[in-house]
C-alpha cells in the first residue's frame, strides 16, 4: 500500500497529503503527485480546510485529534501530518479499508 506518502517517525507516522478544499464530500480520491490526495468540504479559509483535514485523519486512523499535527503546508495544499500512537502497520491497514 505504502507509495510514499506514508512514513514512520518516532511514535507514529506522518502522511504527505495534497488537500482539495471545498469539495462536496470530504474524502479520499486516491494519489496525486506522489501524496495522498483528500478532498475536504470546508474552504480555504482561516484555517477550516486545515480543521477538517486534522478531524477526517483522526476519525481514519481512530486517534483523538490531539494526536494529529499539521506539521507542514499550513497555507498550502501539499500538507504533512503527524499522527502519534499509531504504527506503520497499522495505519496502512487503516487506509486499505
Amino acid at each position: 500500500m505504502q507509495d510514499g506518502f506514508l512514513k514512520a517517525k518516532g511514535d507514529g507516522v506522518v502522511i504527505l497529503l495534497h488537500v482539495q478544499p471545498g469539495a462536496r464530500r470530504t474524502g479520499l480520491k486516491g494519489i496525486h503527485g506522489g501524496r495522498l490526495k483528500l478532498a475536504v468540504n470546508a474552504p480555504p479559509v482561516d484555517g477550516k480546510a486545515n480543521r477538517a483535514c486534522r478531524r477526517f485523519l483522526a476519525e481514519l486512523f481512530r486517534v483523538p485529534k490531539s494526536r494529529v499535527e499539521l506539521v507542514s503546508g499550513a497555507s498550502s495544499r501539499q500538507k504533512g501530518f503527524f499522527i502519534s500512537g499509531i504504527g506503520l502497520e497499522e495505519a496502512e491497514k487503516r487506509l486499505s479499508l
